[in-house]
């Protein structure tokens, strides 16, 4: 059986500038990275706005399991079967974060024949976006250190420094260290932090900004730290925000890529969803919108973390509607969440499979919640047997949900041709009726609240004592009316990650809370949710190799 990277590599690539001529744009609306990748032009986002949108939907997962589910697989070959139907689709994707291809999870490219390529290019450096973000985030950090060794004219409290460096890589040392140390010269000696890049609020800005002046505009809010009388300090007291749009130019260009048969993809920006509002850039997936009769974009981890923030940050803040939901789970992955060891999955067990399905069930609660078709898929694999699939389907329909069975992992397109009927089938007969889940003049509690309670299935929340003084003066300093994005273990419905299945009985615990005011929302820390990743025992990185004809093996 071949590998993803030796189907991708195996693969004949159209040049991009025929991708992009299908879809009605010329050479001159790119701008060329190679032959087979480019940015999409400023001057040609705006000579498309006056056209009509197409349809959007977004696809979703049950909680990530050892055993895989394969939402951007899905997405991927969901895209590739509407092209075979002769529909108009263009993929709206997020870039990998680069340090998770050397850790335990891999790229994010898709899989099998359902894949975006080229794939090695995406998993790694790409067109730059992600190094430009990590060097505007640093030059903040940078700028915040000089002001304070210049003299501290904003008289900044060095405990207060709420502003961390980043980088794309998982590097556990980094979490928390000391800087300035050495002579006066070098700097005030303090503790400082870094997260990774995707966590970084410069990735959610660039990801929510509509254009160039929305995004000096966000910069210019981000709070960096508060001065002695407890006030915020902002990137642009620091004079800083010129500097990191001038780095940002060409990183808030979406960029144009290919599925392996052909489909146009915008893959831009890339968020965590754990961590994040976990959705690509508003700026790709509105100018798809326009580009195509029908969008498929995704969001990250299950639906508790992307699709809930898919819709409650990204779809408030853009104006955003969607037409339908596709929910991704595999038979494997409803029998883990039933007790499964990972060793024992490919048997039939049916007993398992009837345990661990509540987890799916949950998530179709949480998505009826907003008002959108939905869509159930299972993602095949060969172990599957007909009375497992039969058990799923008789229990979506059940629900009143359409369901499909996806081989796009297998057979590309052709495998997600019953997927692409059911969803085309959705979205003629069922009419969306979206809404968010809270309104914006709740408290900042009570968001967390009706989050926890409606979404997770909590009983309720419990606030840790500087948790609740954060959140106290958050809606002091008049930030109350901003959404909530809850930072939470992708592995349960919980913030406890054993927790599996559909957890009862169990209380959310919300142990720190702060402000991304360019970004527009209050990011809210829950169980022991880490916004700098670590390496495993043993690093994807120990299998990946270059050859003397400069060929990558062992990117996954």
């Amino acid at each position: 059986m071949k590998t993803d990277i030796e189907i991708a590599q195996e693969a004949v690539l159209e040049p991009i500038v025929r991708v992009a001529q299908r879809s009605g744009m010329t050479e001159d609306d790119l701008e060329l990275y190679g032959k087979y990748k480019a940015k999409i032009t400023d001057e040609y986002i705006e000579s498309i706005q006056s056209k009509p949108d197409g349809k959007l939907i977004l696809v979703t997962a049950i909680n990530p399991t050892p055993a895989g589910e394969g939402k951007t697989t899905t997405s991927i070959g969901l895209a590739q079967a509407f092209g075979r139907m002769d529909k108009k689709a263009m993929l709206a994707l997020r870039e990998p974060s680069l340090g998770p291809c050397f850790g335990i999870k891999g790229g994010a490219a898709g899989g099998g024949y359902a894949q975006v390529v080229p794939m090695e290019d995406l998993n790694l450096h790409f067109t730059g976006d992600f190094h430009a973000i990590t060097s505007a985030n640093n030059l903040l950090a940078a700028l915040l250190d000089n002001h304070i060794q210049q003299g501290n004219e904003l008289g900044i409290d060095t405990r207060q420094i709420v502003w961390k460096r980043c980088l794309d890589m998982n590097d556990r040392v980094l979490r928390n260290v000391v800087v300035g140390l050495g002579n006066k010269m070098d700097g005030v000696v303090r503790e400082d932090h870094f997260v990774i890049t995707v966590a970084s609020e410069i990735m959610a800005i660039l990801c929510l900004a509509s254009d160039m002046n929305d995004l000096k505009e966000r910069l210019g809010k981000i709070v960096v730290a508060y001065n002695y009388a407890g006030e915020p300090v902002t990137a642009g007291d620091l004079q800083a925000v010129g500097a990191m749009a001038a780095l940002l130019k060409d990183a808030m260009k979406p960029n144009l890529i290919q599925t392996l048969e052909h489909t146009p993809a915008l893959v831009h920006g890339g968020p965590f969803a754990n961590i994040a509002h976990g959705c690509n850039s508003v700026r790709a997936t509105k100018t798809a919108l326009k580009m195509a009769d029908y969008v498929i974009t995704e969001a990250g981890f299950g639906a508790d973390l992307g699709a809930e923030k898919f819709f409650d940050i990204k779809c408030r803040m853009a104006g955003l509607k969607p037409d339908a939901v596709v929910l991704v789970a595999t038979i494997r992955a409803l029998k883990y969440n039933g007790g499964v060891p990972k060793t024992e999955l490919s048997a039939e067990n049916l007993e398992a499979l009837q345990k661990g399905i509540v987890n799916l069930e949950k998530h179709i609660e949480n998505l009826q919640k907003y008002g959108v078709p939905i869509v159930v898929t299972l993602n095949s694999f060969v172990t599957d047997t007909e009375a497992e699939i039969a058990f799923v389907q008789k229990f979506c329909e059940d629900r009143n949900c359409e369901f499909a069975l996806s081989e796009v992992w297998e057979k590309g397109g052709e495998g997600g041709l019953e997927l692409a009927g059911k969803v085309l089938r959705a979205l003629e007969t069922k009419p969306s009726d979206f809404h968010v889940l809270y309104e914006d003049t709740l408290s900042l509690n009570e968001k967390i609240e009706t989050v926890a309670k409606e979404i997770y299935g909590a009983n309720g929340v419990n606030y840790a004592p500087a948790a609740s003084k954060q959140l106290k003066k958050l809606e002091e300093l008049g930030f109350g009316n901003m959404p909530v994005c809850m930072a939470k273990t992708q592995y349960s419905l919980s913030d406890d990650p054993a927790l599996l299945g559909r957890p009862d009985n169990f209380e959310i615990t919300v142990r720190e809370a702060y402000v991304s005011a360019g970004a527009g929302f209050v990011v809210v820390l829950t169980g022991a949710v880490m916004t700098m990743p670590g390496l495993p025992k043993k690093p994807a990185a120990y299998g990946i190799d270059v050859n003397e004809d400069g060929v990558i093996t062992g990117l996954f």
